[in-house]
């Protein structure tokens, strides 16, 4: 659907809308200027720029981007983790938790990391404008408390319809990695599993032991 179509097609949700499309999400993460199905991609980068947060747009929604410290943490963690892989192999760009990146028309997401394949950056450059049609070949979610399934079951949808191959989902509270090659298909692992870059990062390997190590250091 083009930009024009979506306008035109733009009408404010109802309360019940909202619930089936983000499950028991908090109010406060919706932003409501514009209304919730009136947003556009200007007004995401105009309240990101406005406001000491993120917002995704999800269908003319406005929907806050939720970190804790332990989430930031471990994303921390596996970007730098990701970039010594990716980098010296100049394989491609690895992102952290406030890259925006327009899948479709409409849809703006910001993974929590993300690593994009030199072949699928236009020019193989590094874009300039802040809000580029790019995919995540590898998106990565660290699940936060305020989360709900079918928020995450959206995004992951967002993705893999965008080309994305595999997503990650963190679960810091349960120290599991959820691995997922289609939107609905994945395998948990455990503390003792480890995850791999499968045929998206070949070679690249991080054992769940030393991810979730991070939450116990101590000074």
């Amino acid at each position: 659907m083009s930009a024009t179509a979506v306008l035109a097609a733009a009408r404010v949700l109802t309360a019940s809308e909202l619930a089936a499309r983000f499950g028991p999400i908090s109010l406060s993460r919706i932003g409501f200027d514009p209304l919730p199905g009136l947003a556009t991609e200007q007004d995401v980068l105009d309240w990101n720029d406005r406001h000491d947060r993120l917002y995704e747009l999800v269908d003319g929604v406005l929907l806050e981007k939720t970190m804790g410290l332990r989430e930031s943490l471990l994303a921390g963690a596996i970007i730098t983790l990701l970039r010594l892989f990716v980098v010296p192999r100049n394989l491609g760009l690895v992102t952290a938790p406030d890259g925006l990146m327009r899948l479709t028309t409409g849809r703006v997401r910001i993974p929590d990391v993300a690593y994009i394949s030199w072949d699928h950056v236009p020019g193989r450059r590094v874009p300039d404008e802040p809000l580029s049609d790019l995919w995540p070949d590898l998106a990565v979610e660290v699940i936060s408390e305020s989360n709900t399934t079918e928020e995450m079951s959206g995004k992951r949808d967002d993705y893999f319809t965008s080309g994305t191959r595999l997503v990650w989902q963190i679960n810091p509270r349960t120290r599991t990695a959820d691995v997922y090659t289609t939107s609905h298909d994945f395998v948990r692992l455990a503390t003792r599993g480890t995850l791999d870059g499968g045929d998206v990062l070949p070679g690249f390997t991080l054992p769940l032991l030393d991810l979730f190590g991070e939450l116990d250091r101590q000074g």
